[in-house]
């Protein structure tokens, strides 16, 4: 079993930045994906960005693209993202997740919420004046 903690959110004003962290225990595996999502009031969870562990492919929401930076150390076994330029509409639950489907893996990072097997318990980001 993947248990999945993540830490970093906060609140901060609009052109700030934080930098969000998600520490993997337990079972892992070199062809595993990571992924972050974010979920704001009244919305669906979203893909925000994705990243291969060991391949090292990235993936990133039109949305962010530009402005979030997603990485991995295999040493500390922990994903970061890395965000800057935060607006408004960037305030929700942002989510760490993980697969290792098969199927989801086949053609490069998975973006669906349903591709992922397991799911931290989610950290609040905050971009308010």
């Amino acid at each position: 079993q993947v248990q999945l903690v993540e830490s970093g959110g906060g609140l901060v004003q609009p052109g700030g930045s934080l930098r969000l962290s998600c520490a993997a225990s337990g079972r892992t595996f070199s062809g595993y994906a990571m992924g972050w999502f974010r979920q704001a009031p009244g919305k669906e969870r979203e893909f925000v960005a994705g990243i291969r562990w060991s391949g090292g492919s990235t993936r990133y929401a039109d949305s962010v693209t530009g402005r979030f930076t997603i990485s991995r150390d295999f040493a500390k076994n922990t994903v970061y993202l890395q965000m800057i330029s935060l607006k408004p509409e960037d305030t929700a639950v942002y989510y760490c997740a993980s697969t290792n489907s098969r199927a989801a893996l086949r053609v490069g990072v998975p973006i669906m919420t349903y591709e992922y097997d397991y799911w931290g318990q989610g950290t609040q980001v905050t971009v308010s004046s």
